[in-house]
């Protein structure tokens, strides 16, 4: 798998202590994690304050024992949640994830946008322009803090349920925002409309026309139709995702960017692998 930059979610390998979670996927032939701290360390809760350098040094290291780098740390808020205190503690928490990446030896802090639900679940309000609005105010805030320390918040949309739902409507956050260290990690399946079919080669080739130059990380996964509904959260090779298309795309334009794969543990890391790289 030498010719993609392969990564994986950390938390999809079960959780532990550092050195356990770093030897578990240190046995497979992947370059770099998505690292969320709560879902692989259980001793870290989602609150500001947790985080050290000695902390996040010592990560670091264990994964770079395993040649391993981390990719992008996944601090997945809701930034405009109802609830104005828990939406102040999620902000806080993002912010110590911005202020201590570089520790990590990581350039991006990645989000989800969110939704007017507090479970993050669609609402009609979604595409209203307070909410927007209030998304701008909340990311415009983090973006401060990404340029301070100089690491990059990584924005993830996602079709019909979140407030990020179209490609456009992630162009108008990045010019509304207007700060060079707010990025994008594309996810192609995320961003499928829910309602297909629709030539995903054309979806993929409309969000490349569009945000090419913003993507600094992609999460890999598979989907399938169904009465012309997606279904998508599988593993790659187990349903009609393109993959040829998007390495394509992806070694022309973005040669070693960082690919993360979701959906992909222990039971089927292998054949996963296996199928990438017949991609080629």
């Amino acid at each position: 798998m030498n010719a993609l930059n392969i990564g994986v979610r950390a938390h999809d390998f079960g959780q532990g202590s550092i050195e356990e979670v770093s030897n578990r996927i240190g046995q497979y032939d992947v370059s770099c994690v998505q690292l969320a701290l709560p879902k692989s360390f259980p001793f870290m809760g989602p609150d500001a304050g947790r985080i050290t350098p000695g902390f996040a040094s010592k990560v670091k290291n264990a994964f770079a024992a395993h040649n391993i780098d981390i990719a992008v740390l996944g601090c997945y808020i809701n930034p405009v949640h109802p609830d104005k205190q828990i939406r102040e503690v999620s902000l806080q928490w993002f912010e110590e994830h911005l202020q201590f990446a570089s520790d990590f030896g990581c350039k991006i802090v990645g989000t989800e946008t969110g939704s007017i639900n507090a479970d993050c679940l669609w609402h009609p309000d979604n595409h209203s322009e307070k909410a927007f609005d209030e998304l701008v105010t909340s990311v415009k805030r983090l973006a401060l803090t990404a340029e301070k320390f100089g690491v990059i918040i990584g924005i993830e949309g996602v079709a019909h349920h979140h407030i990020i739902n179209t490609p456009e409507r992630l162009c108008q956050l990045l010019e509304a925002v207007d700060s060079s260290n707010v990025k994008v990690i594309y996810d192609p399946v995320n961003f499928f409309p829910v309602n297909m079919p629709v030539s995903q080669e054309a979806a993929m080739g409309e969000m490349f026309a569009k945000l090419g130059q913003q993507i600094v990380a992609v999460h890999c996964k598979d989907f399938i139709t169904k009465d012309h509904k997606k279904f998508g959260d599988l593993p790659s090779g187990t349903g009609e995702m393109n993959h040829r298309y998007l390495f394509a795309w992806l070694a022309r334009f973005k040669p070693d960017i960082q690919i993360i794969l979701e959906n992909t543990s222990a039971g089927n890391i292998d054949k996963v692998l296996t199928f990438l790289d017949n991609q080629l």
